[in-house]
């Protein structure tokens, strides 16, 4: 009878340990899907990442083009607006030389005016003198 006894709780511990495994197989294979779900949607989320980063790094380098643009044409305007300063600049000189050398004649012509004014009457001056100093030899 304890052979039976045995036997029978041999048995019994021997499909509890059956049972017991087949439950832990199918958790396995759960937990496995499981894990495999997420996995795949976690690669999914890294692809939906690396397209908004990609995304991301597009519109960066559409913005440094676009600032490379505004700081050409910034230099550009710089550089047009120094040459029409310099221009007019040049053209003040100019002008400011134009109005000097006209002074400068307009001045030489009243000097010369008055050199020639002035040696007419020490020429007149000088024949009156002359006139007188004849009159006054001949009485």
């Amino acid at each position: 009878m304890k052979k039976v006894i045995l036997s029978s709780i041999l048995m019994l511990a021997l499909s509890v340990s059956f049972v017991s495994c087949r439950k832990t197989k199918d958790k396995a294979k759960d937990a496995m899907k499981e894990t495999n779900e997420a996995l795949k949607e976690v690669g999914e989320d890294m692809k939906k990442v690396g397209e908004e980063v990609k995304g991301a790094a597009s519109e960066a380098m559409e913005d440094a083009k676009e600032m490379g643009d505004d700081m050409k044409e910034a230099g550009n305007e710089a550089i047009d607006k120094a040459g029409d300063a310099a221009k007019e600049v040049g053209e003040d000189i100019k002008g400011a030389a134009t109005d000097a050398v006209d002074k400068t004649k307009a001045v030489a012509k009243e000097v010369g005016n008055e050199v020639k004014d002035a040696a007419t009457k020490a020429a007149e001056k000088t024949k009156a003198a002359a006139e007188e100093a004849k009159e006054k030899i001949q009485e």
